[in-house]
């Protein structure tokens, strides 16, 4: 067995960031991620076109801000960099190619033991240390609802996190199920790239500019949240206008209070409501009933064949599958079970970072509130 103070599960941005403090605090660690490197969900699986939607003084991990000269909104690629430089300044050196098949709890011992297939040599590991962290990502895995018909579906189906650009879609009709902030961006790509795209939408939802956002999030530390949205959505009114008669409703609760209540972020609109105006994307306001060969048949009614559809139905935490001990900080669908602001604390040294669904914001708040428990925890005990 492989003895360490604490073992981190994922080597993406929180595993990274809590990587650097347990650093700094001389607190021996191991990262576990099982990719062939870091931060692969920025790596692997965004989308060509991605921007960083909030500004940068909200997207840097502990210890290492961005230099305010620097530009207001990073590019996909200059936040990797970003990472890359993070990774060599505190000389963090995550295990790759290690699946965790299992983490349990051994009261007898006070320990975790981790079991991680390295992959590359085929062989069975075991890790033990006082405290474990979750940090494998609310985005591990894509989420695909169950849609009467889809698996015989005659076109092509993929979730966001496998979709790279609109380019084999041109001239194609394509379908967009989910209007969060992926949904709405890979509709505005697809259109742009040829093809005739719809998307759906069923529920209300806010929109702004991220120009805006940045104002709410800087108004937020100095006013209280209904202020903050009162100005912000106002904001929105002015540029946007009544948006009903194209399918879109505003919600009756501000976005700033929805985010923090339901962790679901307003849409940052990247141009799609310009193009929805214009009629170029078309919004469709029903759900999916069924799916026949090419033809989608919709709740209401409506039917059209489509020779592709995307689903940004968002992502699933698995980390229930390998942690079998995760009723000790996760509920069922492996989210916090304790509410916020005390979600990242579990029982018997387990804690949980990044899953509270505040973005990479959030990665650092819970990476220095993880870290110094552990080092107060440490301390106590010496």
């Amino acid at each position: 067995m492989q003895e360490s103070t604490v073992v981190i599960v994922g080597g993406g941005p929180s595993g990274l960031a809590i990587s650097a403090l347990l650093t700094q605090n001389s607190i021996s660690h191991v990262i576990l991620e099982k990719e062939e490197c870091n931060a692969s969900l920025w790596r692997k699986n965004a989308y060509d076109r991605l921007n960083l939607h909030l500004a940068s003084e909200f997207c840097s991990l502990p210890l290492m801000p961005h230099p305010p000269s620097g530009p207001t909104y990073l590019t996909k690629d200059q936040f990797i960099e970003y990472i890359d430089e993070y990774v060599d300044h505190f000389d963090i050196k995550p295990h790759y190619y290690r699946v965790v098949e299992s983490a349990k709890y051994d009261e007898a011992r006070n320990k975790w033991v981790v079991e991680a297939k390295n992959t590359l040599e085929g062989t069975l590991e075991v890790y033990g240390a006082k405290f474990l962290v979750i940090a494998s990502g609310e985005n591990s895995e894509g989420f695909i609802p169950n849609v009467s018909g889809l698996g015989k579906f005659e076109g092509e189906v993929v979730h966001s996190k496998y979709y790279k650009s609109g380019s084999k879609y041109k001239y194609k009709d394509v379908l967009v199920v989910g209007c969060g902030n992926s949904g709405m961006e890979i509709a505005y790509d697809l259109h742009n790239w040829g093809a005739n795209t719809s998307i759906v939408i069923r529920n209300p939802l806010h929109v702004f500019t991220r120009d805006m956002i940045h104002t709410g999030m800087r108004l937020v530390q100095y006013f209280p949240v209904y202020i903050a949205d009162t100005i912000i959505t106002f904001l929105a009114k002015l540029k946007y206008g009544d948006l009903s008669e194209y399918g879109i409703y505003r919600p009756k609760d501000g976005p700033l209070y929805l985010k923090n209540i339901t962790g679901k972020s307003a849409v940052i609109d990247v141009g799609t409501i310009e193009k929805i105006k214009e009629g170029a994307i078309k919004v469709v306001p029903s759900g999916i009933k069924k799916i026949e060969k090419k033809n989608v048949i919709f709740e209401n009614g409506m039917e059209k064949e489509f020779d592709g559809i995307v689903f940004a139905t968002g992502y699933k935490s698995v980390a229930n599958e390998w942690l079998k001990d995760y009723k000790y900080a996760l509920n069922e669908k492996g989210f916090p079970k304790n509410p916020f602001p005390k979600h990242w604390k579990g029982d018997h040294g387990l804690y949980c970072a990044g899953l509270a669904r505040k973005g990479l914001f959030g990665v650092k708040k819970d990476a220095e509130a993880i870290a110094e428990d552990i080092n107060q925890t440490l301390k106590l005990e010496n």
